[in-house]
């Protein structure tokens, strides 16, 4: 029987220096600075390629407010939401304490939706107090964006971690710290089967599952980035409209996404509007829903109706400017009475 899966490449190991306990440096966290020089350089392209007379402290300061925020946001959002047990809640210092059994492994747990209000509003608050224009700068943040995000997404994946349902698809891989299930169940047979699996002598298997950080680093990140910056990339659309189109762009491929995505083994499903006590090692229902899924939809309504106020915004200034050019000057008009 040939199997019909891929096993996760045994070569590939969370820290750079495997094995040096005193250098504990992790290429997750490689991928986070990779992740910001790509969307600083892509935001630079912009600037050089308009030829915008922007001062760079303050493109500095903006990245490092944006950062600063979403480093902040990704984790609070992450102890407070995704823990159930209330932990953070009551240990709040602990949401910022690296280490764990007296070993630094830096801060576990990031939220995307969490990391994306954080640097809303570090951008918000910086561009208010520097009277810049947040909208023109934050178009030309939310093209730059995506594909440096694919990288924090292949560090998931590097971690191991963050992996999707059970699947017989031959692009499933085997995680080798994903939950192992009990040979006798008939569903665990069956994929088993399907995916060219021996089942001989094992009480309990690991079966195959979606690599959906790699669906995600593709799609949420090389996909909607092709499409912001070839097709809605600033000037090409009203002020804001780029903002917007990010936040729902994302909302959407990510709400897809997470249908082979497995949910947090902590919460599960959120809304099981398919039946109550869904699996969610596998695809069920269009209708059972995962946190990250009613996020989505609040990122979607949300992107959409800024689109719509920034592109009503625009068409007010628009026609004011209009109304001004065709209004003759005081000047002009003190003549005429002449």
């Amino acid at each position: 029987m040939n199997p019909a899966y891929i096993r996760f490449p045994s070569w590939i190991t969370p820290e750079i220096f495997p094995g040096v306990e005193w250098l504990p440096i992790r290429w997750y966290g490689l991928m986070y600075v990779i992740a910001f020089a790509v969307a600083y350089g892509l935001f630079m392209l912009q600037v050089r390629r308009r030829k915008l007379p922007l001062d760079p402290d303050d493109i500095a300061g903006f990245f490092f407010s944006a950062i600063l925020g979403l480093l902040l946001g990704a984790r609070v959002f992450h102890a407070l939401v995704y823990d159930p047990s209330g932990y953070y809640w009551t240990h709040p210092w602990l949401i910022f304490w690296p280490f764990q059994g007296g070993r630094l492994v830096g801060l576990q747990g990031m939220s995307y939706h969490g990391g994306a209000i954080g640097a809303l509003l570090g951008v918000m608050l910086y561009t208010r107090k520097h009277k810049l224009d947040l909208l023109a700068w934050g178009d030309m943040l939310a093209v730059a964006i995506p594909l440096g995000y694919t990288f924090g997404r292949l560090g998931n994946f590097i971690n191991g971690e963050l992996w999707g349902k059970v699947t017989s698809s031959p692009i499933g891989m085997v995680f080798p710290h994903a939950a192992r299930f009990d040979t006798t169940l008939p569903w665990v047979r069956e994929v088993a089967e399907k995916a060219g699996m021996s089942l001989e002598g094992l009480a309990r298997v690991n079966l195959p599952r979606h690599p959906s950080q790699l669906y995600e680093a593709l799609f949420e990140g090389i996909v909607l980035w092709a499409l912001l910056w070839f097709l809605a990339r600033p000037p090409r659309f009203w002020k804001g409209f780029q903002i917007g189109a990010y936040f729902a762009g994302y909302g959407a491929i990510r709400f897809v996404i997470e249908y082979f995505r497995e949910p947090d083994e902590q919460l599960g499903y959120i809304l099981e509007l398919g039946g109550k006590g869904a699996s969610t090692h596998l695809f069920e229902s269009p209708w059972n829903f995962s946190m990250g899924q009613l996020l989505c939809l609040l990122m979607i309504a949300g992107g959409g109706a800024f689109m719509a106020w920034s592109g009503s915004r625009a068409k007010r200034e628009a026609a004011l400017a209009a109304e001004a050019a065709s209004k003759p000057s005081a000047r002009k008009l003190k003549k005429k009475l002449r």
